[in-house]
């Protein structure tokens, strides 16, 4: 059985848009130079009927690729802007259709009148993502490259920004691409030997396919075992910051992130709610929570911050403990400990500029376990340092490299990938019982479809249209 690529039977379904498309690529603000895109077949004439050189020539329609072209925009006889302009032809462009980029002075009501000109001149405007997923429809990226467009746009890291462009260079695509050929290769074995049995013999077959198997599902074990690490690089390591009222949790996230984004006070309590920010620590993304103080209260509003802080920490990543050292060790340090148990966790032992009550000696005998201690004074800027070597040590064991793994960071190619490895260990099954090699077909074809899912050729009108629309719009 012949799969059509996904190209191909949008095109045939009409689904797939050939209109000439435009829009702003840059952010629509004041700026120095904005870019407006044009791409589709029409592309060239359409940026040609506003376009003149210094010598009043429409030259848009003759030039040649991957040319620029200094001149101005007009409206009628009126000159509009003074703009440069690159033509990059068919296929040889972003969209793989003929494409023109204005590059015109960065104002908003220039910008905006130059895409008026535009689309008063034959083109439509650009949904969010279209020229991404025009992109995509004409085979110049699959799905999953694609997606790394977005999530390049997006990071906020170092790691981020690495594992987006690895995907981009098609990482994770040559990966699925690979265990789609294997898988391939088996099923156009047994539908050619069940079709022709007298010159293909299965003799023997069962034991090869079932090291075929297991190796093609042990590589997909491993790529989902990236998927935790991936999440953590592409979305941030969700940190929470526990401690009794006043251990000095606002201080703590008001030092990483720079700046004073939660109230400090000697007054217990004042957290209330959750405080979010972002952080990066050598390349590492936090999001980091602090959260209303661990106590017994009467207070209706500090209780209900305090249960919001209980229930954040079960989903998170990583738990700063700060434990304040002036203080002695009560019942609600022991709550604490019950909610880190089985966590990654550094227990921040605070205000050792005081005299301690507290020691790290006595919190590792608390605990039980040897629970990283790190002794701190955050009004004195002490162990900051220290902290974030340590946060970077607990996660993805100090250093991650792109250039030999690979790391699922998207949830669509987990589950589908997931899915595959259970047709492959369904194989596995029809082969310890002794079934009929047409059963191995069935689920080898299973494996090939959800595979398929990830780089997009196995995908649907729906799933194509949700992805895209969550794209930045020129993009």
């Amino acid at each position: 059985m012949y799969l059509y690529p996904v190209q191909m039977v949008l095109v045939r379904r009409g689904i797939m848009k050939t209109e000439t498309i435009a829009a702003v690529a840059t952010a629509l603000s004041a700026s120095g130079i904005s870019i407006i895109r044009i791409s589709g077949k029409e592309a060239i004439a359409v940026a040609d009927k506003i376009f003149m050189t210094k010598s009043k020539k429409h030259i848009l329609c003759h030039a040649k690729s991957h040319t620029i072209h200094y001149g101005f925009i007009y409206k009628e006889e009126e000159p509009v802007d003074e703009v440069m302009v690159s033509v990059m032809k068919a296929p040889r462009s972003y969209t793989a259709e003929d494409t023109v980029e204005i590059n015109c002075h960065g104002g908003v009501l220039i910008t905006k009148r130059i895409l008026e000109l535009i689309v008063e001149n034959g083109a439509r405007l650009a949904e969010p993502g279209e020229f991404t997923k025009r992109a995509f429809l004409n085979g110049r990226i699959d799905l999953t490259r694609a997606e790394a467009v977005m999530d390049l746009i997006r990071s906020d890291s170092e790691l981020a920004l690495k594992s987006s462009f690895s995907q981009l260079q098609g990482s994770v695509s040559s990966a699925i691409r690979g265990l789609r050929k294997k898988i391939l290769h088996e099923i156009a074995y047994i539908e050619s030997a069940l079709d022709d049995p007298e010159h293909i013999s299965m003799e023997g077959y069962e034991e090869i396919i079932s090291d075929i198997v297991t190796q093609v599902a042990d590589e997909m074990k491993k790529l989902l075992r990236t998927a935790a690490n991936g999440r953590m690089i592409r979305e941030g390591i969700r940190t929470i910051i526990l401690g009794k009222p006043n251990a000095g949790k606002s201080s703590l996230l008001n030092a990483l992130s720079g700046e004073e984004r939660a109230i400090v006070t000697d007054i217990a309590g004042t957290t209330r709610d959750i405080v979010e920010e972002t952080v990066s620590i050598h390349d590492i993304c936090l999001r980091i929570m602090d959260t209303a103080g661990i106590r017994s209260t009467d207070d209706i509003v500090e209780k209900i911050g305090v249960e919001k802080a209980v229930a954040n920490s079960r989903d998170a990543d990583l738990i700063l403990y700060v434990a304040d050292s002036s203080v002695a060790w009560d019942e609600n340090d022991s709550y604490i400990l019950s909610l880190i148990q089985d966590k990654k966790c550094l227990v921040l032992l605070n205000k050792t500029d005081l005299p301690s009550v507290l020691t790290e000696q006595m919190i590792r005998e608390k605990t039980g376990w040897d629970i990283p201690v790190i002794a701190m004074s955050l009004k004195e800027g002490k162990g900051i340092d220290t902290l974030e070597e340590a946060v970077s040590d607990l996660f993805f064991e100090g250093q991650i490299s792109f250039e030999n793994e690979i790391y699922l960071t998207n949830v669509r190619h987990k589950e589908a990938l997931q899915e595959a490895l259970e047709s492959m260990l369904l194989v596995h099954e029809s082969i310890s019982k002794h079934m009929p090699e047409d059963f191995y077909s069935i689920d080898l074809m299973n494996a090939y479809t959800a595979l398929g899912r990830i780089i997009g050729e196995e995908v649907g009108e729906d799933l194509i249209d949700e992805i895209f629309s969550s794209f930045c719009m020129g993009k």
